[in-house]
């Protein structure tokens, strides 16, 4: 009887050590994502607009090439369509 009493407190006690183990890992973890995150060099506001129109004229050129295309194409389909009925 004493044994599974004390088989009842053993296994409390790992259970209480698994959940602290738990939070501490989560402690720790939120410590070091801190402590990365200082490390990081953040960009300044003139970097920011600077990325953010390279970024744009990008984007637009890329828009305007595939419209470009996309247009080519479709005179490409619609003469051979022309040149089929004749």
């Amino acid at each position: 009887m004493a044994e599974n009493k004390t088989e009842k407190t053993n296994t409390k006690d790992r259970e209480k050590k698994k959940r602290a183990k738990g939070s501490n890992r989560f402690a720790r973890w939120f410590r070091e994502m801190r402590s990365e995150l200082k490390k990081v060099v953040w960009p300044t506001p003139k970097q920011i607009l600077n990325n953010t129109i390279v970024s744009l004229t990008v984007m637009i050129a890329a828009a305007i090439v595939i419209w470009a295309i996309d247009q080519a194409g479709t005179q490409i389909f619609q003469a051979i369509l022309l040149l089929g009925r004749r």
